[in-house]
């Protein structure tokens, strides 16, 4: 998702006629000539490298599901060590704000292993105490920039290791890896629907202002295609009844894409294009885990309350 930074400044209508494919309006033609930037795909990305590495994560994750399904909750706390470090990079370099680093990243990591044996209790607890850690830790640099600096903490902990803990729990249950393959089966089938029919079809914005290419025309891609996904993982691998998904796939795809729109708010806010450069020809870890870390407390919690447990 490109931000404000990659490009000039412009007006809101000549953005809405960039998103929905119009020609360029008399502001745009005035610009002065530069190089035109290759792309790789509308989306700005190498394409091919975002396929193989989505694809490689995916194979991971179902060789680690199928054997040892425990193995999750260590890929959700690399995951987490990733994203988090991503997010102070962004912060620092976009904003120079001094985040309290080592509360983030020891307390996210202790929400994430206290939640398989003792649960919310065990998530709650470590928020706490890396709350007041955080506190703590940026005190000893004095008073200036405090309240910004401790907000930006709170803000990369509850976004990523909290919501990412949640993520660890699905695979507590009996069924815990039908339960993790259906989060993951609904949020990829939502981004995978809002690509196409957005790159197809978008003509009309959905955000200009925060991620102009995002369109109407994708997110109802990203519904038909994440509840006709939900529908499909209710029925077949947590064997229950499958309009369950009509409520579980608009849920995530609503979680899903609010993730996608808060990164893109916060990078063209911090004015910069990547989060990070983990992932060569694509960016950060966190550009494709946005719409995963915010939907992954809405499936613990839509599945928890809908789908009581299968043992298999």
């Amino acid at each position: 998702m490109p931000s404000s930074a990659s490009r000039p400044r412009r007006p809101d209508a000549g953005v809405a006629a960039t998103a929905a494919g119009s020609p360029a309006t008399p502001a745009e033609e005035d610009t002065p000539d530069k190089p035109a930037e290759k792309k790789s795909s509308r989306a700005g990305r190498n394409l091919p490298v975002a396929i193989g590495v989505g694809l490689a994560m995916g194979a991971v994750i179902l060789v680690a599901l199928l054997t040892v399904r425990q193995a999750w909750i260590g890929i959700v706390a690399v995951s987490a060590v990733i994203g988090t470090w991503e997010l102070f990079g962004a912060l620092h370099r976009g904003a120079g704000i001094r985040l309290s680093r080592v509360p983030v990243l020891v307390g996210g990591q202790a929400m994430i292993w206290l939640a398989w044996p003792f649960g919310t209790e065990g998530i709650l607890g470590a928020l706490l105490v890396t709350v007041l850690g955080c506190f703590l830790w940026r005190m000893r640099l004095g008073a200036a920039g405090f309240v910004r600096d401790v907000g930006a903490s709170m803000l990369v902990l509850c976004w990523v290791p909290l919501c990412m803990a949640f993520g660890s729990m699905l695979v507590v249950p009996a069924d815990g890896t039908a339960r993790v393959l259906t989060f993951l089966i609904v949020v990829i089938c939502s981004d995978t629907g809002g690509y196409a029919l957005g790159a197809l079809f978008g003509k009309h914005p959905m955000a200009p202002k925060v991620s102009p290419k995002k369109s109407w025309e994708g997110l109802a891609g990203s519904l038909i295609a994440g509840s006709t996904g939900a529908c499909l993982c209710v029925a077949l691998l947590l064997d229950d009844h499958w309009w369950y998904g009509l409520v579980v796939g608009p849920l995530l795809v609503g979680t899903a894409v609010t993730g996608d729109l808060v990164e893109s708010l916060i990078k063209r806010d911090l004015g910069i294009k990547d989060m990070g450069s983990t992932i060569p020809g694509h960016g950060g870890l966190m550009e494709r885990l946005d719409s995963l870390v915010t939907s992954a407390p809405m499936a613990w919690l839509l599945l928890l309350v809908l789908v009581p447990v299968h043992v298999t």
